[in-house]
C-alpha cells in the first residue's frame, strides 16, 4: 500500500514539474536590470555624447507557436504624453535568439534576414539611445522582446513606434523585459 502511496506521489511530481515550462526571458551581456545604462549606448545628438550603440539582447525559452520575435525600446518617462521610441525592429526569425551589440545601426548589416527596423522618435529608421532631458528624474528605458503569433508584421522602415506597438500587442504570445536606466 505505502509503496503504491509513493510511486503516485512521484508519479503526479513528475507530471506537474515536466508542465512547468521556464518563462520567456531576456539577459544582455552589455546592460543589467534596474541599472545604469552605460554610455556607449547613449544617443549622440540633443546635448548627449554616447556612442549610440544598441546593446546585446538573447531570449530564450519563447511560448510555443512563437512564429517570429520583435525588439522594441521605448522610454515611457519621456515628457510627451506618450513616452519616447527609441528602437523598434520586427520580422525577426522564429529561429533567432540573440541580437549582436550594434544590430540597432542605421547601416547594420548584422540584422538578421527579413528584420526591418521601424522609425524611431528621433525621426529614423534604426536605434536611438538614451537621451534624458538634463535635470528631469532618471528615465526608464524598457527593453522588450515579443514572441508574436505571425511569421511577419505588415510594417516598413517608415513605421512609427505606436503602429509597431499596436500590432505587436495584436499578435503577442509574450514578451520579455529588461529595464535599464539614465539620468543627467
Amino acid at each position: 500500500m505505502k509503496t503504491g502511496i509513493r510511486m503516485a506521489v512521484a508519479m503526479v511530481a513528475a507530471v506537474s514539474s515536466g508542465a512547468m515550462a521556464a518563462p520567456f526571458s531576456v539577459s544582455s551581456n552589455d546592460m543589467r536590470d534596474g541599472q545604469p545604462l552605460a554610455q556607449q549606448h547613449w544617443f549622440a545628438g540633443f546635448g548627449c555624447t554616447g556612442g549610440n550603440v544598441s546593446p546585446q539582447l538573447a531570449w530564450k525559452n519563447a511560448p510555443a507557436g512563437t512564429r517570429s520575435f520583435a525588439v522594441t525600446v521605448q522610454d515611457p518617462d519621456a515628457p510627451t504624453g506618450s513616452g519616447w521610441w527609441h528602437w523598434t525592429v520586427v520580422n525577426i526569425a522564429s529561429s533567432v535568439f540573440s541580437l549582436p551589440a550594434g544590430a540597432g545601426d542605421k547601416n547594420s548589416a548584422t540584422l538578421p534576414g527579413g528584420a526591418v527596423q521601424g522609425r524611431n522618435d528621433f525621426g529614423y529608421a534604426g536605434f536611438g539611445g538614451a537621451c534624458p532631458p538634463a535635470g528631469d528624474k532618471p528615465h526608464r528605458y524598457r527593453f522588450t522582446v515579443w514572441a508574436l503569433d505571425v511569421p511577419t508584421l505588415p510594417v516598413d522602415a517608415g513605421a512609427s513606434g505606436a503602429l509597431v506597438g499596436y500590432l505587436l500587442h495584436s499578435h503577442a504570445l509574450a514578451s520579455a523585459q529588461l529595464t535599464a536606466m539614465a539620468g543627467r
